[in-house]
């Protein structure tokens, strides 16, 4: 309702009176959660005492301390940075209390007087439809102490003191971030408050370099739809998407036919891995890569990973890391490329940039023997008493899931049948343990829980393949009670189908892909079940072959697959569209399982 009124939408617009009979109904803006009540501070729209304190001086916590944000998820940290300085400054848009239609606003989103509001009392205010995550009682209690210590007169002199340097720091971190990041910033969300955090430092100057360069990557994060302009959840999936293909058309035993595509992929992934080129070097952000610096900006290391994106980006994460690896060894097995690497045609990744990709990789993986996303497991479960989010769930810090497991251990296992001799006993006890993680993590039924897509079916695939890879027999009762769950849950289609409310109850959707599937079915999750059944050479040929029969009734003329349902998920309440899935997925599931099954399929 905001953005539309921002962008010039009168409020008598048949669309915003809608909506804001619905936002009334609710209670008004009053009930919406914190994340968005912390931007209607910032527009003017919202007081900053009705939102709770961000105070950016817990940062200056000694590391001795048991909570400290530098050992919370990087995702919440690098958020909850920038809030905490725009707090802190209690930032407000300059022309809030003239502008006409912040003034407006005032009035529409409320259902009482704006200046009448009792702000402080409203702070834990949310409704019931937005609390899908409610705020622990440990963390309200803390919240309320925190109100206290930002209003009591006697505490004043200290928190005036300590807010200070906590500013101040805030800023030189929010600084190494988007210069190791190309002003990129880790996500969408502190992308644009880190560059609210640079207007407001640099006394609200759009010229000042650091604002310009900031300004210059919004772009990156627009993506025009069939349906108009969105906002990304992050800067692209492009070195995902990249290597889940190039391992598709490898299966397939296809990427000699392609050579063109095949040399253009292995230019784009030696050029996308982290901190690894001369290019990248040459950066400010490879003078971050340093241990005093890394460990004064709360990173993990970061030269040799992939990224989920860009090389840009300068986040690696341990699964993108994982498929980027083993993306460039199926490249490395093709004549395509072993070709044009000796007659000096592309450029070579030496085998010390696969090792580096190896060491980052190794240095993911908990205690647990999981492997957690962009960093360690720093804190502790209880950190998520503190979660003072109502949206997202498990957000507090960075956990061991089947997906980053499965990724980092099969590239390990690759890595390691071409170049046994690099930390053979590190790497062999790595997998040991990775396997044991996966087998905890299955659930009663024989599924897993896919944590980063929707969801049993994607999480089954990661499980299977990711014991099986690392050594777990195909007999075995963990890999038959998995490919039976998966053949209790076939639709009577051929295909598999599951929507975003698997990931958001936890549980398989019984009418599967019910609202944009195919008589609940759809292409993505089908792909995904077969890719699990045929890397447990399951022996129900029929049920593959359906399955796949399935697949090929849905390929559109053109060669493509129907765009269906949202396919991708984080933090279970936040759904992201992979567009690229539809196809990389039916052309990965049907090549593998016409090599593993053959002629069986055309006998039933």
């Amino acid at each position: 309702y905001v953005a539309l009124r921002l962008l010039g939408m009168s409020a008598d617009h048949p669309i915003c009176e809608k909506g804001r009979a619905f936002i009334r109904e609710q209670g008004g803006a009053l009930y919406t959660s914190s994340w968005a009540k912390f931007y209607l501070c910032l527009l003017g729209c919202m007081e900053w005492d009705g939102h709770n304190s961000v105070p950016p001086e817990a940062f200056l916590l000694p590391n001795w301390v048991p909570f400290h944000p530098g050992r919370m998820w990087c995702h919440a940290r690098m958020v909850y940075l920038p809030m905490g300085y725009l707090y802190g400054s209690r930032f407000v848009y300059p022309q809030a209390n003239k502008d006409p239609v912040i003034l407006g606003l005032r009035e529409e989103l409320y259902t009482e007087d704006y200046k009448k509001i009792p702000w402080i009392s409203t702070r834990h205010f949310v409704a019931p439809m937005d609390n899908y995550s409610p705020v622990p009682r440990t963390m309200e209690f803390i919240q309320n102490v925190l109100a206290g210590y930002e209003t009591w007169s006697i505490v004043q002199p200290f928190k005036n003191f300590v807010r200070g340097y906590g500013l101040k720091f805030s800023l030189k971190y929010m600084a190494a971030e988007d210069l190791q990041t190309n002003f990129i910033d880790i996500g969408p969300v502190n992308k644009v408050l880190n560059m609210l955090s640079a207007y407001h430092g640099a006394g609200n100057d759009l010229k000042y370099p650091t604002v310009v360069n900031h300004m210059a990557r919004v772009a990156d994060y627009m993506w025009l739809a069939e349906d108009g302009m969105k906002m990304k959840g992050y800067n692209g999936s492009q070195s995902w998407d990249t290597s889940f293909a190039v391992q598709a058309f490898h299966e397939s035993g296809m990427v000699d036919e392609f050579p063109e595509i095949a040399t253009k992929v292995w230019s784009y992934l030696e050029r996308t891995q982290i901190l690894s080129t001369e290019v990248s070097q040459a950066t400010a952000a490879f003078e971050y890569e340093t241990p005093p610096n890394r460990k004064a900006c709360f990173r993990h290391v970061s030269k040799g990973g992939w990224p989920f994106s860009t090389s840009a980006h300068g986040w690696p994460i341990s699964d993108c890391t994982g498929e980027g690896l083993k993306g460039v060894i199926c490249l490395l097995r093709s004549k395509t490329i072993q070709s044009g690497v000796e007659n000096g045609a592309i450029k070579d990744i030496s085998r010390e940039r696969l090792q580096d990709a190896v060491n980052v990789l190794l240095s993911y993986q908990n205690e647990d023997g999981g492997f957690a996303t962009y960093e360690n497991n720093r804190g502790f479960r209880w950190y998520e008493s503190l979660n003072p989010s109502e949206v997202f769930g498990d957000i507090m810090i960075d956990y061991s899931y089947v997906e980053c497991s499965m990724a980092s251990l099969t590239a390990l296992c690759e890595f390691r049948a071409e170049y046994p001799d690099h930390r053979t006993d590190e790497i062999a006890h790595a997998i040991d343990k990775g396997r044991e993680f996966l087998k905890s993590l299955q659930r009663p039924d024989g599924s897993w829980y896919g944590s980063w897509a929707c969801c049993f079916c994607y999480g089954a695939w990661f499980g299977v393949e990711g014991l099986v890879t690392s050594g777990e027999p195909t007999s075995s009762t963990i890999i038959l009670k998995a490919c039976e769950f998966l053949v209790k849950n076939q639709r009577a289609n051929g295909g598999w189908g599951e929507d975003f409310t698997a990931c958001f109850d936890k549980d398989y959707p019984v009418n599967g892909m019910e609202a944009y599937g195919d008589e609940g079915s759809g292409v993505v999750n089908t792909a995904w079940a077969l890719m699990a059944l045929s890397a447990a050479k399951y022996d129900d040929v029929e049920a593959v072959k359906r399955g796949v029969q399935y697949l090929l009734k849905r390929q559109l003329p053109c060669g493509d697959w129907p765009q269906e349902g949202i396919a991708g998920v984080f933090n279970r309440a936040c759904g992201i569209t992979y567009t690229a899935y539809r196809n990389v997925f039916p052309i990965w599931a049907i090549g593998r399982c016409r090599e593993v099954y053959g002629d069986l399929l055309e006998e039933i």
